[in-house]
């Protein structure tokens, strides 16, 4: 079994309001091993940043116990906050200086080697573009900067909330090119994002939670499943759906069939003297999965 990096058990964190007690994560347990990428995933409301702050000795649980490198927190946190990296909010760099500058200065006050500013600038794909100032930045490569700043001390794991909040598309990409390579690196990072399809391109396991409650967690491969569904195409679609109907297959739209026996739709429409021209499979994604496990439940509460 590999070595847990993070480990929650019955964590649990309520919050006092004029509105009364507010229950923001409920007995959560969550594994993490060790090495690639952890998915962190839930909408907006669903606890994943109120986890993440008293992973990092920010808020107080109610209740619950937590270990980072097998160690408890908050309690032994100075033992093992070295080892650790975060991007939790929106970090503060001189707009003036360029992005090197900005990093130089963070490494002196760390007393993190030079070197270091040159492998976290490479790492996260800033090669060219450290000598600009901060100011001229993207929003991606400020955030690529911000996990450069992380990188600096070279931590066993890097922990990401949200980094692709705010981003186009080109710079979800460069976040995700370098989220990637991190996590192949042998860094251990857990990405909480609320974007399920595209964080499923990274993540090699993930954790989904909802109101504050872990729905499902485990590798990715086995969270989707395999696939019971394909889609059928055929030169006159009308009668294959009613013929697939009729043989009592689930026919939804687009011709989509749901089933495990492929086998039995061509043999069903082959017997009704139609071809087919397409019969592929459609795959679940993590999204799908998270709308069926949060079905009829009601999302809300802290970040």
């Amino acid at each position: 079994m590999s070595e847990l990096v993070i480990e929650t058990t019955a964590l649990h964190k309520e919050f006092r309001s004029r509105r009364g007690l507010r229950v923001a994560v409920q007995d959560l347990d969550l594994a993490v091993p060790a090495g690639g990428v952890h998915g962190f995933l839930g909408p907006n409301g669903s606890g994943k940043t109120t986890t993440i702050r008293m992973l990092l000795g920010l808020a107080r649980a109610t209740h619950g116990e937590m270990r980072l490198f097998g160690q408890p927190v908050p309690r032994l946190l100075p033992s093992v906050i070295d080892r650790v990296g975060a991007v939790v909010e929106s970090p503060k760099f001189s707009p003036h200086f360029t992005g090197r500058q900005n990093l130089t200065l963070l490494a002196r006050t760390i007393g993190a080697p030079t070197s270091q500013v040159d492998a976290a600038v490479e790492t996260v794909g800033l090669t060219g573009r450290d000598q600009d100032r901060f100011k001229s930045y993207s929003l991606g490569m400020k955030q690529r900067l911000a996990i450069a700043a992380t990188l600096l001390k070279q931590p066993d794991l890097l922990i990401l909330d949200e980094p692709t909040n705010g981003l186009d598309p080109a710079g979800i990409r460069e976040i995700r090119e370098t989220i990637r390579d991190l996590g192949a690196s042998g860094v251990t990072v857990l990405l909480s994002s609320h974007i399920l399809a595209e964080v499923q391109q990274v993540c090699t396991s993930a954790t989904i939670i909802g109101n504050g409650r872990m729905l499902a967690s485990g590798q990715v491969d086995e969270l989707v499943g395999a696939s019971t569904a394909y889609r059928v195409g055929a030169p006159d679609p009308d009668a294959a759906r009613r013929v697939l109907t009729e043989a009592g297959f689930s026919v939804g739209d687009g011709l989509l069939v749901d089933t495990d026996r492929p086998a039995e739709v061509t043999r069903a429409l082959g017997a009704a003297g139609i071809w087919l021209t397409e019969l592929t499979p459609v795959r679940r994604d993590l999204e799908a999965v998270f709308l069926e496990l949060t079905a009829g439940t009601e999302l809300g509460g802290d970040r």
